[in-house]
């Protein structure tokens, strides 16, 4: 039983990225079709949405095949909420998946070869995600579409954490809700096991099953000083436990 488990588990693995493949893929063609003929706005509001439902329909398949189980429930109220810079600690490759599949309104800083990634670009793309190259564009791009009504995600750290429970936090969602006038909201997200993180191998299998739990942190008013709100927001990501406790058997 032991050895068909651990077949299991990289069966699952494999289903797991592959899935991903197909989900970035099967939006590709028509996001390249439409971005170029659609009004700025239009094409944005239709990219976010097409992106929020594609991977809330991949993390579905991951509860339903491959062992995962999300408690994603906390980020359901956060789309009625307005604009906000959600910030998030960054513990694995999945964050942003699991995030964006709860907001169909949000915009990503991302890294700016992702948005030439043949997998995400064209989505991203279309969908109006900031590209983390420059900070001063990065802080402009981020306060217009605050103020055109999105929620901005960002992953302060700049990377997935490479020293846990966090890496230290770049002063730029602060300083960008300071220049649209926005809340900060933190997000705090745990695994029970460190798959898909830093120091993790793409092609590693995780012991199943797969545990996340995402939890709301405190929601900071932007006031005050952009490093003492910096150092708050990293006070309170800090609490995120990775790894999550076991189950009580």
């Amino acid at each position: 039983m032991k050895l068909l488990w651990r077949a299991y588990e990289r069966l699952a693995m494999l289903l797991g990225l592959g899935g991903l493949a197909v989900a970035c893929l099967g939006w590709l063609p028509f996001a390249l079709v439409l971005h170029p003929f659609l009004p700025r706005q239009r094409a944005r509001c239709l990219g976010r949405r097409a992106i929020q439902r594609g991977f809330r329909g991949y993390v579905w398949f991951l509860e339903r095949c491959c062992a995962c189980r999300f408690d994603l429930t906390a980020l359901d109220s956060l789309p009625a909420a307005g604009p906000l810079v959600v910030v998030a600690n960054h513990p694995s490759l999945l964050d942003a998946v699991l995030i964006l599949s709860r907001l169909p309104n949000a915009v990503c800083v991302m890294k700016a070869s992702l948005l030439d990634n043949i997998l995400f670009g064209a989505g991203a793309r279309m969908a109006g995600y900031i590209a983390n190259d420059a900070p001063l564009k990065v802080v402009l791009e981020s306060r217009q579409a605050l103020q055109e009504g999105a929620q901005l995600v960002i992953f302060p750290e700049g990377s997935r954490t490479g020293n846990f429970p966090l890496d230290p936090c770049q002063a730029t969602a602060a300083l960008i809700a300071r220049r649209a006038g926005v809340p900060l909201q933190a997000v705090l997200i745990e695994f029970s096991s460190p798959y898909l993180g830093k120091a993790w191998p793409l092609f590693r299998p995780p012991r199943l099953p797969l545990r996340c739990q995402v939890r709301l942190g405190q929601r900071l008013p932007a006031e005050g000083d952009v490093m003492a709100l910096t150092h708050a927001l990293e006070n309170i990501l800090r609490s995120a436990r990775n790894p999550l406790p076991a189950e009580p058997r």
